[in-house]
C-alpha cells in the first residue's frame, strides 16, 4: 500500500546503493501484483488527506509544471500524470510496472491527453527515456514511511533522469514515534494466549486419539503465534488522545539528496515526556511528506501531507503500532528515552525489522522497566 501506482522493481545493486540484487519474479509476485488491480487503485484514490496533499501542490504550484518534462513514478491509474499535464506539463512520462499501465493509457486518452503522457510499461530501472526531466513526482510512501522500500525507484529515476536543476514531489520526508495507550495490548496477549491453550488441546487430542506425541513442536509453534500476535506491528488509526507522550521525529529524508544507503538501515535516539498518568502499552509510528520545491526554486504554496493520529477520520496508511507486553505503568512527567533502530528483513527487503531499546525515567532520575523487543513490519 501506498502508491498512486507502484514502485517499480529491479536490481537494486550498482550505483542506486550497493544493496543486494532483487529477482523480479518474486518481487511481482509478492508486492507488484498487488497494484495491478483496480479494486486497490480505488481505495488509494478514495485517501482524501493523500488526494487532497497530491492535488493542491500541483495545482498551487503550477510554476513548476507549467511547459516542463515531469516523470510520473509508479503511475498506477495515471492520476498524478494528468493532474501534472492539466497543470501545464510539456510532457509527461508515465512508468508502470504491471498491466495497470493499459487502464492509464485509456484514461489519458479518455481526458484528451494521450498527446502530451506517453505512459510506459516497464520497471523504473530499465526505462530509457529520450530527455531529461524537469519534475520527479510520484507517491511511494508505504507504511511507517518505508515499507515497500518503493523509494529506492525514485531514486533510481532521480540519479538517471532529473535535470540538475529539477525538483522532486514530494522534496521531504519524516518519520515519527510516539508513546502510546491501547487495548490492543492486552488484545494480543489474550490472543496469544489462547492461540497456546488450543494447542495443548490439540497436544491432547492428537495423542489420545490417534497416538502420536508432537510436543516437540511446542517451541517452534509457540516462537511462530509469539511473531504474529506479539512481535508484528499492527496498522491502526488511532486517536490523538491514545498519544500520551511528545512525538518525537526519528528519521528526516531529503528526496533531492538521499541514498538508498541512508533508508536501508535507520538508526535514532529520542526522547517522550509523558502526559499523564497511565499505561505505556507501546509506541505508533508515523510519517509526512513536504511539497517544498528546492532551495533555488521554492514552491509557492507549501503543502503538507501527514498520516499522524490527529487527521481526521485517517488516512489509508494509518499508523504502525509497536506493542509492548506486558504495559509499563507511567506516570506524568515521566522521560521516555528509546534507541530507535529499522533495518530491510533479511528474507522481504520491502518489509522492516525494527528494535525498540528504552527505558522510563522518573523526574526523580530513579530508573525503572527498562524494555526491549524487536518487531516486524510486515
Amino acid at each position: 500500500m501506498g502508491s498512486f501506482g507502484n514502485g517499480p522493481a529491479g536490481d537494486r545493486t550498482g550505483p542506486f546503493g550497493g544493496v543486494a540484487a532483487v529477482d523480479k519474479g518474486v518481487d511481482f509476485a509478492n508486492y507488484f501484483c498487488t497494484y495491478a488491480f483496480l479494486y486497490h487503485q480505488k481505495e488509494m484514490l478514495s485517501d482524501r488527506v493523500r488526494m487532497d496533499a497530491y492535488y493542491n501542490a500541483i495545482f498551487e504550484n503550477k510554476h513548476h509544471f507549467l511547459g516542463k518534462t515531469v516523470l510520473d513514478v509508479g503511475t498506477g491509474s495515471g492520476i498524478l500524470a494528468i493532474w501534472s499535464a492539466q497543470a501545464g506539463a510539456r510532457k509527461v512520462y508515465a512508468v508502470e510496472a504491471t498491466k495497470m499501465s493499459e487502464h492509464a493509457r485509456a484514461l489519458v486518452k479518455a481526458n484528451n491527453l494521450q498527446d502530451v503522457i506517453e505512459v510506459i510499461e516497464g520497471s523504473m530501472e530499465d526505462v530509457s527515456l529520450p530527455e531529461k526531466v524537469d519534475v520527479i513526482i510520484s507517491e511511494w510512501m508505504g507504511y511507517f514511511l518505508l515499507r515497500e522500500s518503493m523509494f529506492d525507484s525514485v531514486i533510481c529515476a532521480r540519479d538517471c533522469w532529473l535535470k540538475p536543476t529539477g525538483v522532486m514531489y514530494p522534496s521531504h520526508a519524516r518519520m515519527w514515534m510516539a508513546p502510546v495507550r491501547s487495548g490492543l495490548a492486552d488484545q494480543k496477549s489474550n490472543d496469544y494466549e489462547g492461540a497456546m491453550d488450543d494447542w495443548h488441546c490439540f497436544l491432547e487430542d492428537t495423542r489420545n486419539c490417534y497416538g502420536v506425541d508432537m510436543s516437540i513442536l511446542t517451541k517452534p509453534f509457540a516462537e511462530e503465534q509469539k511473531k504474529w500476535y506479539l512481535q508484528t506491528s499492527l496498522w491502526n488509526n488511532l486517536h490523538p488522545n491514545q498519544v500520551i507522550g511528545t512525538p518525537a521525529t526519528v528519521k528526516e529524508i531529503d528526496c533531492l539528496t538521499a541514498t538508498v544507503n541512508d533508508i536501508a538501515e535507520l538508526r535514532s535516539n529520542f526522547s517522550s515526556v509523558i502526559k499523564c498518568n497511565t499505561r505505556l502499552c507501546g509506541f505508533s509510528g508515523w510519517f509526512d511528506v513536504h511539497f517544498r520545491g528546492r532551495m533555488e526554486d521554492p514552491a509557492q504554496k507549501e503543502i503538507e501531507l501527514t498520516t499522524a493520529p490527529s487527521v481526521d477520520n485517517g488516512t489509508h496508511w494509518g499508523q504502525q503500532v509497536f506493542l509492548l507486553n506486558p504495559a509499563i505503568p507511567v506516570y506524568e512527567g515521566d522521560d521516555v528515552d528509546v534507541s530507535f533502530a529499522m533495518t530491510r528483513s533479511k528474507d522481504n527487503h520491502r518489509l522492516m525489522e525494527v528494535e525498540l531499546d528504552g527505558r522510563v525515567k522518573q523526574p526523580s532520575g530513579n530508573l525503572f522497566q527498562p524494555f526491549r523487543k524487536t518487531f516486524f513490519v510486515e
